[in-house]
Order: structure tokens, then sequence, then C-alpha cells
């Protein structure tokens, strides 16, 4: 059953939530297997993580990163790439923006100093990426083996720059120095100060407005058409004039642009300072997103807030509940990307038939 057969707004909408609720009702089996109840369990998790302002404030501290992360595998999705590359795309950008903030720091005030920190992290993420767009574009390579082998060699360059040139002279800790104040993210609660003492900060303002920009240039502009016909047939795209291979390159670009803006939340909204292991799984968690929210600003927004939740509250339930360990919510993360991805379409034939079924 091909997906074009159901109307817009059951693909958008009713199958998302259908691969959402049966990913649940899997980890609700496993909660009570743990000898936990899922009702209860379910009500801990969402006080923990929505209805208390300042565990809101967390939730939402998370889906900012995970937004850029989703974003950047979602663009490369609409030329038919994927870019499992965010998460080492997203640590040289850490890197990029660390190397502007600690040359610049003690010279430049904030509101020059901030943006091209963030230039910083959008060209080191987007250099990094550039490499398997080429391969993909120009020699054949797949993607999906380079930018897995890109996330290796990230890492391994990463704990060699850090430990090498970065640590403070006496300092054990493997990282940068703090930045000065003027590289801190203003935060939110300045706004808002019902969130609480929460990392929260312009940064999720900033993922807002990357939502706008990329359904904009995805859906209203002669490039966003170019990209999307790009994914949907590479052989009439190239006969109707469109240049695939500068295609490829430009949205890899563009993608490790995004996910080197995923940088920016923690290292210098809440750290302050470069450590090794920091985008901790954000990039992988962009893939689930991208899939559950099917590479449309709402569903990636919706999906992002869904993960940040799932990270804020599981870690407030698993204090509450020791017999469900923080490993549980790795678990469910993987369902969901099991039931929105691999398994997509499992509930489409039901649905089609559904829908046309005529009452006698």
């Amino acid at each position: 059953m091909n997906q074009t057969d159901l109307p817009r707004w059951a693909t958008a909408f009713a199958l998302p939530l259908l691969n959402l609720l049966s990913a649940l009702l899997v980890a609700a089996g496993v909660i009570y297997l743990l000898g936990e109840s899922p009702l209860e369990s379910l009500g801990i998790l969402l006080n923990a993580a929505v209805f208390n302002p300042e565990g809101l404030g967390y939730t939402l501290f998370y889906a900012a990163t995970f937004i850029f992360t989703g974003l950047s595998v979602s663009i490369a999705m609409q030329a038919g790439l994927f870019n499992i590359g965010s998460e080492g795309q997203m640590y040289i950008g850490g890197l990029g923006l660390t190397l502007v903030v600690l040359a610049l720091d003690a010279s430049l005030p904030g509101w020059a100093l901030i943006p091209l920190a963030m230039l910083g992290s959008a060209v080191f993420g987007a250099a990094w990426a550039f490499l398997p767009g080429y391969l993909q574009a120009k020699r054949g390579s797949h993607v999906v083996v380079t930018t897995i082998m890109f996330n290796f060699i990230a890492a391994s360059l990463m704990n060699y720059v850090i430990v090498s040139f970065l640590i403070p002279a006496g300092e054990q800790n493997t990282a940068s120095r703090v930045f000065a104040e003027s590289a801190w993210l203003p935060k939110l609660n300045g706004i808002l100060p019902i969130l609480g003492e929460t990392p929260l900060n312009i940064s999720f303002i900033l993922a807002l407005l990357a939502l706008v920009i990329y359904g904009l240039a995805v859906w209203r502009t002669t490039w966003g058409y170019q990209l999307r016909a790009t994914g949907l047939n590479q052989h009439a795209a190239h006969y109707a004039g469109i240049s695939i291979s500068k295609t490829i390159i430009v949205t890899m670009m563009i993608s490790g642009a995004l996910a080197g803006l995923g940088a920016v939340n923690s290292v210098m909204g809440s750290t302050h300072y470069l450590n090794l292991n920091f985008p901790a799984g954000a990039g992988f968690i962009g893939i689930a997103i991208a899939l559950m929210g099917r590479q449309h600003p709402i569903g990636i927004l919706l999906s992002a807030i869904l993960f940040g939740a799932l990270i804020q509250g599981g870690f407030d339930l698993s204090l509450e509940k020791p017999n469900i360990p923080p490993e549980t919510f790795i678990f469910i993360q993987g369902l969901i990307i099991l039931f929105c991805g691999a398994m997509e379409n499992l509930y489409a034939p039901a649905l089609s038939a559904l829908l046309k079924r005529k009452p006698s």
C-alpha cells in the first residue's frame, strides 16, 4: 500500500499518530513488565516535562537542539539523501564556534561575538558535510556510508583537538576553558520568569525561525522545487535541467550547517565551554524527529518537543521509579524510530480500506 493512495491529512497526521501510539503501547508493556504502572508512570513523566513550568523549560531547551538536528536530516531527505552524519556535523560545528569564541571573547561585545560564533558553527558543520555530499554527487559513494564514517572521524578528531590544544594548563577536565560571559546566550527566564532557573535561551527562538525559513525555502521557492524534484526522481529532474550534483552538494552543506547550529544551544547556552561528547546523541535523535515529523515544520516542532519531554520526564521518572532505568527511554526512542521509520506504512492498508469503505 502506497501512501499516495491516502489523503494528505492521513499521511501527515493520522499515520504518524498511530505509529507513535503503537510505540508508546509497546513501551507501556515494557514498563508493566518492570513492575510499574504505565498510567502512573505517564502521569509522572507529563508532570515533570510539561505541567511543571521549570520542567517545561528544560523540555523546550532540549527541543531547541533537536529542531536543528531534525531540520538537518529533513532537508537532506527532501533531496532523497539520508544524512546520518548530523551527530558528527554538530560536533565539528561546536568546534567552529568554540574557536571563534576563544579567539575573540576578550575583545568583542556579545552583540558581535554571538553572531560570529553561530556563523563559525554553521561554516564548520557545512564544511564537514561537504565531502560526503561531493563523494555522493561526483563519485557515487553512498552518503549513508560516508556520513557514518565521518561521525567516527569527527569523534576521534575532537578528542585529539580538545586533549592536545584546548584543555587549559593544569586542568584535568577534557574541556576548553569557560567562555567569557559576552559569549553566553541570553536566557528566556528574563522574559518568562515562571520557567525558573532553566538553561532555556534564545536559541529556541532561533530554532523556531529556522523552521519558518525551512518551510518557506522548501515549498515556496524555485530552489525548493528543484530540491524536492531531485528527491522524487533524479532522472526526471536531470532532464528538466536541474543540476543533480550541485543540488546534492549544496543540500548536504545546508544540512551540515543546520546540524552545526545545533551545537549553539548546549555549548553557548548551557555549559559555556566545549567538552567531549557534548552532542549526546542529538544528531541521531534528529533522524527520528525527521521521520516522525514527515519533514514538515510543524511535525518537526512537535516531534522535537516530544523527544525533549521524554528526556526531561524520563530523568525524573527514573528517580521516582528505580525499577525503570534511564536506558528505558533510549529503548522508547528506538521504538519511535522503528514504527515511524521502518514501519511507517504499517497502518496504511487498514486506513485506506476504512476511508474507501462506503456506507450501505
